[in-house]
């Protein structure tokens, strides 16, 4: 492409097969200032085109081998910015209309005033130059619409971001409080259903001494399982509640999985369970008290059984990075329903013909004591996983 003059009012490529017409109409515009090129055919003046790329072609309408109707198509669908005025002998209307309707700027009738091609060719290319300059303001207001469009969507996912992140927040603040409140129940529940407990425990088995009839001896041994069945309620509801007396060492949580494993085996192959171990990285030993990390795995792992009566695979998954540990626990049952998400940590809260409804309370409980997080990573017809992570300092 040839580089315009600073000094030029424009790139003018004039296209006719009459030469006086092209030396003639060549000396006025350079005399008036314009770069200007030559072609004495439409296809030396197609190959002069896609060379220099000038602002304006004037091209004859009559030329042999390629006429001048064939070759403003061409120039406008290959050009655009190039924009034409054509050169004509026949003066018609229907000639006229044509033209236009092919992309002609303009046309000229022969023999044309040397003025007032001039005049035509500043209107044309101040036309020229508004038309591309509004082309140019679209295809910047496109581009600063799309880049809008964009901000909005990252704004958008933001929001969305945050907002979950609040309801998450909201959502934690809202179980603390339920365990808050179900600490200072459960402790003045305990004081006062312990104490005639441990009445009835007496009285029963004063009871049981002075009978021998099997009968009546039966039924003091239910009461006294009742009994039993209640205060070992009372010791979940506190599990729940608040933290018990502990000793913290170091924990190989790996080690806690495969001893708990090991207690579940007998039910793992009575309900055709099978059990796969994914220990992509053995993190550190962990600052905990055993007890507690066993009681997150015994609830988690007796939960996923309890969901796979028919048989299924329960997936124990490890993993670790520099700031945290993470475990996932993951069973082949029929997933939790969604309406019921919100609610599994909630104390009492069950689905089970049997059970308190307070082991994914006590699991919440003893990993946010660690300063760790439990969520439902996915829940489907294909199963459920929950993901713990508790951070490597934690104390």
């Amino acid at each position: 492409m040839t580089t315009e003059s600073p000094t030029s009012k424009g790139t003018i490529l004039i296209i006719d097969d009459e030469k006086v017409i092209l030396d003639l109409t060549s000396i006025v515009l350079r005399n008036r200032g314009y770069t200007v090129f030559t072609a004495s055919d439409a296809i030396t003046g197609l190959k002069e085109l896609e060379h220099h790329q000038p602002q304006l072609v004037l091209l004859d309408y009559m030329m042999p081998v390629m006429d001048g109707l064939t070759a403003l198509r061409e120039i406008r669908e290959r050009f655009p910015d190039s924009y034409v005025i054509m050169f004509t002998g026949k003066g018609n209307e229907e000639i006229a209309v044509e033209l236009m309707k092919a992309g002609a700027s303009d046309y000229i009738l022969k023999p044309f005033n040397n003025q007032d091609l001039v005049e035509r060719i500043e209107s044309v290319l101040r036309i020229r130059q508004v038309e591309i300059r509004n082309r140019e303001l679209t295809i910047e207001r496109e581009r600063l619409l799309a880049e809008i469009e964009e901000w909005n969507r990252q704004l958008e996912a933001r929001v969305q971001e945050k907002t979950e992140a609040l309801q998450r927040a909201q959502a934690e603040i809202v179980q603390s409080e339920k365990l808050a409140s179900l600490g200072y129940l459960s402790a003045g529940m305990a004081h006062e259903i312990r104490n005639p407990l441990n009445s009835i425990t007496l009285f029963a088995q004063l009871i049981k001494s002075g009978f021998d009839d099997p009968e009546r001896l039966g039924y003091v041994d239910k009461i006294l399982k009742e009994v039993d069945r209640i205060d070992e309620t009372m010791r979940k509801l506190l599990d729940a509640s608040k933290r018990s007396r502990y000793q913290l060492s170091e924990v190989r949580i790996e080690r806690i999985i495969e001893a708990t494993l090991e207690v579940f085996k007998p039910q793992a192959l009575l309900y055709h369970v099978d059990v796969k171990r994914d220990f992509r990285t053995i993190p550190p030993p962990l600052q905990a008290d055993p007890s507690e990390i066993e009681q997150i795995f015994t609830n988690l792992f007796l939960n996923a059984i309890h969901e796979m009566r028919d048989g299924g695979v329960l997936t124990v998954s490890l993993d670790h990075n520099d700031k945290e540990l993470s475990v996932r626990v993951a069973d082949t049952g029929k997933g939790i329903p969604a309406e019921n998400l919100s609610k599994i940590f909630d104390p009492f809260f069950t689905t089970k013909s049997s059970g308190s409804g307070l082991g994914l309370a006590v699991v919440l409980r003893i990993v946010k004591t660690y300063q760790g997080r439990i969520s439902v990573e996915k829940s489907d017809a294909s199963g459920t996983t929950f993901l713990i992570r508790l951070p490597l300092a934690a104390v």
